[in-house]
């Protein structure tokens, strides 16, 4: 097993970012690593809930992940298990993993640290690297842009 850990400087304090993680209206301007487009985004953000996101990539394949969330501290803490159900990693089909998401304010807005654990191979993880970095970078580039106050 291993991991990956990112880290973002968001320019909105962590309320909002925490809604653009959560809020499927949020959901769909950042998730994915390219500029496709989200086309299911769905929620039941408590503990126990669940979520799922389906995504068309701009090569126009399409993936989606689903999980349930494991811890919900409004607005400094996100937990989640997370599974591919279409398309993703082929090294991790059918097996479960873990996201967790870390807000914390500063002087710009937000420092986000993101980890995503359990995951089966060396890989795997550089897979999801670059595909959460994709979407990372969109979710901060939302908010420099001035757009991200409407989540």
């Amino acid at each position: 097993m291993t991991s990956l850990t990112l880290i973002r400087r968001i320019a909105a304090r962590p309320s909002i970012v925490f809604d653009a993680l959560t809020k499927p209206e949020g959901i769909v301007r950042w998730w994915g690593p390219d500029d496709g487009p989200v086309l299911l985004a769905a929620t039941d953000v408590r503990p126990g809930g669940r979520f799922r996101v389906r995504f068309r990539m701009l090569d126009g394949s399409e993936h989606e992940s689903s999980g349930e969330y494991i811890e919900v501290v409004k607005p400094t803490r996100l937990v989640m298990s997370w599974r591919w159900t279409h398309g993703g990693d082929p090294d991790e089909a059918g097996e479960e993993s873990r996201v967790e998401i870390d807000l914390r304010a500063i002087d710009i807005g937000s420092e986000l640290t993101f980890t995503h654990s359990r995951l089966r191979t060396d890989a795997s993880r550089d897979s999801h690297a670059r595909g959460w970095n994709g979407a990372l970078d969109k979710l901060a580039r939302h908010f420099v842009e001035g757009t991200g106050s409407e989540t």
